[in-house]
């Protein structure tokens, strides 16, 4: 019997995965993709969220200010790209101003560090192709920029380095307890079992939730986002992750410069029944065009080398949902953005729940 069983090699689950690897027990991760990072992880805006925007007294907050603080140090041990290029939320109008107040009091209160609101004058020496609307921003210097595939395969080299096995190309098709503890596992390329089930299944963790808790089901929406990717003669048109500020969706269409030397434009957040819907479509792309223009004027976008989408795992009450829900099962479920912000401080606060439930 496994002493760990992760579903989803992901960057949470391999995340989870590292750190329990620093315990001795028989650990292993399955995905039903060929390889890590073929889900959310792959297709985001790959930011590192400096935690103003996450609602105080959350769970997401908690963990996206920890994750965000130990991205350097985790960058630099693990050896992938990432640079804390700082973040602007841009403020378009003086109607807006109460909001970015009320963002930057929220940043504070989550203990985020170096936030400061300035003016149009230090915008515009900070960013030249601000548009001319802008009237201030939240500045935030703690926010970054990482290589999502880097950081996943980073930790996913780190666990297997320690012992951690991996299988891919194998769904699960069924799981219930074992009478005497533990869990049955079933997939389609046979039966294993494990002392201890970690659910990182990203947009299908609503599933397996169920499977493991039928009386308090979870449902689980896939967001999809579509974005630009233009050329490396475009990678300089801004120096910082800027956003818009959030609305209903989040947190708006942002252009931000890449680890390596792009410029990204995007997302949407088009709500989809199908979790494999990862095309994207003519309407939103249009709307990317039409949204990214409102903070950053004069945008390349003839330079756009390719287009994709991504699907984030989003759940109504738009919080993290990790704990542990029936005897030796641990959700670590709804990682919506910031997830990938988070990913340092979620392995840590998952493999903290798992090594106490074993001992």
């Amino acid at each position: 019997m496994l002493d760990v069983l992760i579903i989803g090699a992901g960057v949470s689950g391999c995340a989870a995965a590292r750190e329990l690897s620093r315990c001795k027990a028989d650990i292993l991760v399955l995905d039903k993709e060929e390889d890590v990072c073929c889900g959310t992880s792959k297709a985001n805006s790959a930011i590192v969220h400096a935690g103003y925007d996450a609602t105080h007294g959350s769970l997401m907050a908690k963990l996206n200010v920890e994750g965000s603080r130990r991205m350097p140090a985790l960058a630099k041990e693990l050896d992938f790209a990432y640079d804390q290029c700082g973040s602007l939320v841009v403020c378009l109008s003086e109607q807006d101003r109460p909001n970015l107040v009320k963002l930057y009091e929220n940043g504070v209160a989550n203990g985020v560090e170096g936030l400061r609101i300035i003016e149009r004058d230090e915008l515009v020496k900070m960013e030249p192709n601000v548009s001319d609307n802008a009237v201030a921003a939240l500045w935030a210097p703690t926010g970054g920029i990482v290589c999502p595939f880097g950081l996943t395969y980073a930790l996913a080299e780190n666990a297997a380095k320690n012992g951690v096995r991996f299988r891919f190309d194998t769904k699960v098709t069924g799981l219930h307890p074992l009478p005497g503890g533990g869990w049955q596992v079933d997939t389609d390329r046979g039966s294993c079992q494990a002392r201890c089930i970690v659910n990182a299944a990203g947009v299908y963790a609503d599933t397996l939730h169920n499977l493991a808790d039928a009386a308090h089901p979870m449902k689980i929406t896939a967001r999809r986002g579509d974005y630009f990717l233009l050329d490396h003669t475009a990678g300089q048109h801004v120096r910082h992750t800027v956003f818009q500020l959030p609305g209903k969706y989040g947190k708006g269409v942002l252009v931000t410069p890449t680890v390596h030397g792009n410029l990204l434009v995007g997302p949407t957040a088009i709500d989809v029944d199908d979790k494999e819907a990862t095309a994207t479509t003519a309407a939103g792309l249009n709307e990317v065009r039409e949204k990214s223009g409102l903070a950053v004027k004069d945008l390349p976008m003839r330079q756009t080398i390719t287009s994709f989408a991504g699907l984030r795992a989003h759940e109504p009450r738009h919080d993290f949902f990790i704990g542990e829900i029936a005897s030796g099962f641990v959700d670590c479920a709804a990682i919506e953005s910031p997830g990938l912000s988070s990913a340092p401080a979620i392995g840590v606060y998952v493999a903290g729940l798992v090594a106490e439930k074993l001992g």
